[in-house]
C-alpha cells in the first residue's frame, strides 16, 4: 500500500489553472553539483544567486492581477479567415512519441487543401506515408538519440558521454538536421520527384532551424510542442531545478525558461550560426539567440489538453493550449497472443518505456514482474527498443508484447505505468486509465507531476531511483477509488476536445491572410512580387511568364511574413561594451588564423608541391588579413555607433518610458530613412522632455516628482540626443552593410527563385483551362494588357 508520505503527494482534481510550482529544496532532492550541475531526472541545477539569474530577474515583467485573456482561437472567431492552399512543411525531431502527434496534424490540414510534407528521421518514413502524407528525410538517428537522452537526461553532458565522444556526435547529429530541415523546405520530392518549396513551416522547437529556415524564405512559422517552452510564471521550465534563493516562486519560474534557453544557445550557437551562413544569413548574436522565438513573437500551440493543464493568464493570444494530438484510431486486428489474454482474465496493467533505451532491461525486467505478482495483478509489458523480458513465454499474469497501437491497447487495460511521454500519458488519461510515470528525461518529470497533481495518479518516481517496493506502491494507488474517479473525470473532458482541429484553426488564425494571398488566385499564396505591386502565386506568375504577356525579369520573391531579428540593447554601456567584444573576437580570430593557417597548409603539404602550398598560405593570409581589418573598420565605423545609438535610445525604458520604434534597417535607404526620422524624433522629444517631465510628475507628486521630473527630462534630452546624433552615422552604415551582405550573399535567394520558378513551371504545366482564363482576365482587370 502506499504510505502516507506517498498519498501527500496527491490533491485532489481541480477546475482552476494549477498553482505556482514552488523552487523545491535541494535537501529532499539529489545532491547539487556546483553551480550548474544536472539532476538525476535531467533537471538542471540553477544557481539564483548567479550573475545571470540576477540579471534575467530585471527582465520579468511586473505583476499585475489575473486579467481575462484571449487566445487566436476566441480572436479569430469574429473575422472570416481565408484559408489559402499553402505548401507546409512541419518539422519534427525527437522519437515515434513527437512525430505520431504530427501525423494527426498533417491529416487535418490535408482537409483544408494543404499540401503536407512531415520532414523528419528516415526510420519513420514508412510510418508517415502509410498516413498518405508526403515525406523527407532529414537525417538523425531518433534510436541514438533517445540512448544519449537517457545517459545525458538534461543540458549538462556526463563525464562518461565526454570521454566516450558522444557530444562530437551529438553536434555532428544537429549540424546533419539542420541542413536536412532546410532541404525539406525547397527540395523536390523525394520519392515521385515533384517540385516542393514551403510556403509555412510548422515544427517542434527540438528541431532547431525552424525561425531560420522562415527568415530564409520570408515564410510564416508556428511552433506546436507537448511540453512548455514560453515563459510564464505558473511552472517552471520542465527542465529547470533551483537553488533555494530570495525569489518568489513566480519570478524563479519566469526566468527558467530564459536560463535553460541560455545553456541551450551555448552549447548550439556556433553550430547554427555556421549553418546560417551558409544560407546567406547573418550570425545571431549570443546575447540575442537564446530568446529568439520569444522576442519575435512567433505563434506558439501546446497540444496538451486545458482539463490537465490549463493556458497560463501570462500568456498571449498568440500562444495557445488546444488539446492532445489524437490521429484516427487504427484498424488493428490484435494477433492471437494478445487477444487469448485479455479474454482470459481481469483487465491488466499496461507496463512500457516505448522508444527509451534502458542499460539494464534484464534488472527492470525483474522489478517489474516482483511488483505484479506480489499486487496479484495481470500485466501487458511491451518489450520496447530496450527489449523486456527478452524472449519470454505469455503465462496468466504477464503477457511480454512488441509494437501495439495505444489507441486500441489501451481501452482494455485498467491502469498504466510508463516514461511520461505527452502522447502516451494522453492517450492512457483519454481512456480514464491511472497513470504511474517513471521520467527518464526532457517533459516525462513535467508530466509525471501533472497527473499526480490531478490525482490520476502517483507522485513519479525517475528511473534510476525505482525499486520493486515503488512499484507495488504504485500499483496500489492506481487501483483506489481516488485515482478512477479522477482519471475518469480528466477523460471526460477530453472527450469534448478536438486538439488538433484546435490547432489547425490557431494554426491559420495566426497566418497573415491579407498580405500572403495571390491578387489573381486568391486561394493560393503569393510568391512573386510583380513590378513592386502585384502578389503573384507561383501558378499565376508562370501562367503569365510562359504566355509572354509579362516578363520574367519583373519578378522579385516575395516574402510573406518577413523575419527581421535585431539585436535589443537595454543601455549605451553594455551596448558599446557587447559591441567592442565582437569586434575583439573577430579580430583576434582573424589575427590567429594569419599564424594556425600557414602551419596546417605546411602540415599538410606532403603530397603537394612547394609552389602549391606557397600559393595556399599566401592566399590564406591575404584572406584573414582582409578579414581582420573587415572587423576592425567595421567595428570602429559601424558597429560601435550602431551600438551606441541603440544603447542610448532604449535608456528611457529604465524608468518606464515606452520607446518608439523606428523601422528596420534593410538597405542604405532605409538606412538613411531611420536616421533622418530618429534624428528629428529625438531632438524634439529630448528637447520637450526638459519641461514636459517636470510638469508631469509635479502633477502627479508635487515638488518631489518636480525633482524627479527634472532628472528624467534631464537623462532624456541626454539620451535622445545623443543617439540621434549618433544615428546620422549609425544607421547609413548598418545600411550600407546589409546592402553590401544582400549583396554578396545572394545564392540562397538565387535558389529559392529557381525553385519557385520550377515549381511554377510544373503547375503551369498541369493547369486547368479555367484556371488559366482566370488568371488572364484578372490580370487585365487590374489594368494591365
Amino acid at each position: 500500500m502506499a504510505d502516507s508520505g506517498h498519498l501527500s503527494h496527491i490533491r485532489a482534481p481541480h477546475d482552476t489553472p494549477p498553482p505556482l510550482y514552488e523552487p523545491e529544496d535541494s535537501s529532499t532532492r539529489t545532491p547539487q553539483l556546483g553551480n550548474t550541475g544536472a539532476t538525476d531526472d535531467g533537471r538542471i541545477n540553477i544557481d539564483l544567486n548567479s550573475r545571470l539569474a540576477k540579471t534575467l530577474v530585471k527582465l520579468v515583467p511586473d505583476s499585475k492581477e489575473p486579467q481575462p485573456f484571449q487566445s487566436s482561437l476566441q480572436l479569430s472567431q469574429s473575422k472570416k479567415l481565408h484559408y489559402i492552399r499553402l505548401n507546409i512543411v512541419i518539422q519534427v525531431v525527437g522519437s515515434r512519441g513527437d512525430v505520431q502527434p504530427f501525423v494527426a496534424l498533417g491529416q487535418e490540414l490535408q482537409q483544408h487543401g494543404h499540401r503536407v510534407r512531415l520532414a523528419t528521421h528516415n526510420v519513420f518514413e514508412s510510418f508517415i506515408r502509410e498516413s498518405a502524407l508526403e515525406f523527407f528525410p532529414i537525417g538523425g538517428d531518433p534510436k541514438e538519440l533517445m540512448a544519449y537522452m537517457v545517459k545525458n537526461p538534461g543540458l549538462i553532458p556526463s563525464m562518461k558521454s565526454l570521454r566516450d565522444g558522444d557530444i562530437t556526435r551529438k553536434r555532428a547529429m544537429i549540424s546533419e538536421l539542420l541542413d536536412g530541415c532546410w532541404k525539406s523546405c525547397i527540395e523536390d520530392d523525394p520519392q515521385i520527384g515533384r517540385p516542393f518549396v514551403a510556403d509555412a513551416i510548422i515544427a517542434n522547437p527540438p528541431s532547431f532551424a525552424h525561425i531560420h529556415c522562415a527568415q530564409a524564405l520570408g515564410v510564416p512559422l508556428h511552433l506546436m510542442f507537448t511540453m512548455p517552452w514560453s515563459s510564464t510564471k505558473a511552472f517552471p521550465h520542465p527542465l529547470a531545478n533551483f537553488r533555494i534563493g530570495e525569489l518568489d516562486p513566480a519570478t524563479v519560474n519566469y526566468i527558467s525558461y530564459s536560463i535553460v534557453e541560455w545553456m541551450t544557445w551555448q552549447g548550439l550557437g556556433d553550430i547554427i550560426n555556421k549553418w546560417r551562413n551558409s544560407l546567406d544569413l547573418e550570425p545571431i548574436p549570443m546575447t540575442v539567440g537564446p530568446d529568439l522565438a520569444e522576442a519575435l513573437r512567433i505563434p506558439f500551440t501546446y497540444c496538451w489538453s486545458p482539463a490537465l493543464v490549463p493556458k497560463p493568464i501570462d500568456w498571449p493570444s498568440h500562444i495557445d493550449v488546444c488539446g492532445f494530438f489524437f490521429r484516427n484510431p487504427p484498424n488493428y486486428d490484435p494477433p492471437k497472443d494478445i487477444d487469448d489474454f485479455l479474454r482470459n482474465g481481469p483487465p491488466p496493467v499496461y507496463i512500457g518505456f516505448g522508444s527509451i533505451v534502458i542499460d539494464n532491461p534484464e534488472n527492470l525486467t525483474n522489478m517489474i514482474l516482483d511488483a505484479v505478482r506480489h499486487c496479484d495483478v495481470r500485466a501487458i509489458v511491451s518489450r520496447g527498443w530496450s527489449k523486456l523480458g527478452g524472449d519470454g513465454l505469455p503465462s496468466y499474469d504477464v503477457l511480454f508484447i512488441d509494437d501495439c497501437p495505444h489507441e486500441w491497447l489501451f481501452q482494455h487495460v485498467s491502469a498504466v505505468m510508463h516514461h511520461g511521454g505527452a502522447g502516451t500519458t494522453a492517450c492512457g488519461l483519454r481512456n480514464a486509465c491511472p497513470t504511474f510515470i517513471v521520467p527518464f528525461f526532457g517533459d516525462q518529470p513535467f508530466w509525471g507531476d501533472m497527473v499526480a497533481a490531478a490525482g490520476a495518479g502517483p507522485h513519479p518516481t525517475p528511473h534510476k531511483s525505482l525499486t520493486a517496493e515503488i512499484l507495488v506502491d504504485a500499483i496500489t494507488f492506481c487501483f483506489t477509488p481516488s485515482a478512477s474517479q479522477a482519471a475518469q473525470k480528466i477523460s471526460t473532458k477530453m472527450a469534448t476536445e478536438n486538439g488538433v482541429a484546435s490547432a489547425v484553426h490557431s494554426f491559420h488564425a495566426n497566418l497573415p491572410c491579407e498580405g500572403m494571398a495571390c491578387e489573381l488566385l486568391p486561394d493560393r499564396p503569393a510568391a512573386w512580387i510583380y513590378k513592386k505591386t502585384i502578389r503573384l502565386s507561383n501558378l499565376a506568375a508562370l501562367i503569365l511568364v510562359e504566355n509572354h504577356i509579362i516578363n520574367q525579369g519583373h519578378l522579385r520573391l516575395h516574402a510573406t511574413q518577413p523575419l527581421h531579428i535585431s539585436h535589443t540593447r537595454w543601455d549605451p554601456i553594455t551596448s558599446t561594451s557587447s559591441a567592442g567584444m565582437s569586434t575583439v573576437h573577430g579580430m583576434t580570430k582573424s589575427a590567429t588564423g594569419l599564424i594556425i593557417d600557414p602551419y596546417s597548409h605546411v602540415k599538410n603539404s606532403q603530397d603537394e608541391s612547394a609552389l602549391s602550398t606557397a600559393g595556399k598560405i599566401a592566399g590564406g593570409t591575404a584572406k584573414n588579413f582582409g578579414k581582420f581589418n573587415m572587423h576592425f573598420f567595421k567595428g570602429v565605423i559601424v558597429d560601435l555607433p550602431y551600438a551606441a545609438a541603440e544603447g542610448f535610445r532604449a535608456v528611457p525604458r529604465l524608468y518606464g518610458e515606452d520607446v518608439q520604434g523606428h523601422g528596420q534597417v534593410e538597405g542604405w535607404k532605409s538606412g538613411l530613412e531611420v536616421a533622418g526620422k530618429g534624428f528629428a524624433h529625438g531632438v524634439l522629444d529630448g528637447a520637450s522632455d526638459l519641461f514636459v517631465k517636470p510638469f508631469e510628475d509635479a502633477k502627479k507628486e508635487g515638488a518631489l516628482g518636480f525633482v524627479k521630473g527634472v532628472s528624467k527630462g534631464t537623462l532624456g534630452f541626454t539620451s535622445k540626443t545623443a543617439s540621434a546624433v549618433l544615428g546620422l552615422v549609425a544607421y547609413p552604415g548598418q545600411g550600407i552593410c546589409k546592402s553590401l551582405h544582400t549583396l554578396a550573399k545572394s545564392k540562397t535567394r538565387k535558389n529559392i527563385a529557381m525553385r519557385r520558378y520550377t515549381e511554377g513551371q510544373f503547375l503551369a504545366a498541369t493547369a486547368e483551362s479555367k484556371i488559366v482564363a482566370q488568371v488572364f482576365d484578372r490580370f487585365r482587370a487590374l489594368g494591365h494588357q
